[in-house]
């Protein structure tokens, strides 16, 4: 099993930053990509960032060039950082795992809040 804990989340104004941060631990050795997912209220969780064991990366059009996902093997942590912020982002943001490189929904973290005020 794997276990996702998520930090960095918080309130912030629009056009600021915030890094979300989303350390794993117990068996991760299995894992290989990891990424993250937004729910905003009322509406449906969608992927926002992926990044493969082998450093591929995605991201929703709506953050491209706004966000950046990376990963630090060596910690076993997956980081989002979020530049220009806009109301729109405001979400639960959730962490997960995969076994694969081809999904990304073996293991989810609890999820921290965003909210950018306009």
């Amino acid at each position: 099993q794997v276990q996702l804990v998520e930090s960095g989340g918080g309130l912030v104004q629009a056009g600021r930053s915030l890094r979300l941060s989303c350390a794993a631990s117990g068996s991760v050795f299995s894992i290989k990509a990891v990424g993250w997912y937004r729910q905003p209220p009322g509406k449906q969780r969608e992927l926002v960032a992926a990044i493969t064991s082998y450093g591929s990366t995605t991201y929703a059009d709506s953050v491209k060039d706004r966000f950046t996902i990376s990963r630090d093997n060596a910690k076993n942590t997956v980081y989002l950082q979020m530049n220009s912020l806009k109301p729109e982002d405001t979400a639960v943001y959730y962490c997960a795992a995969d076994r694969s490189d081809f999904v990304l929904d073996d293991y989810w973290g609890q999820g921290t809040q965003v909210t950018v005020s306009s």
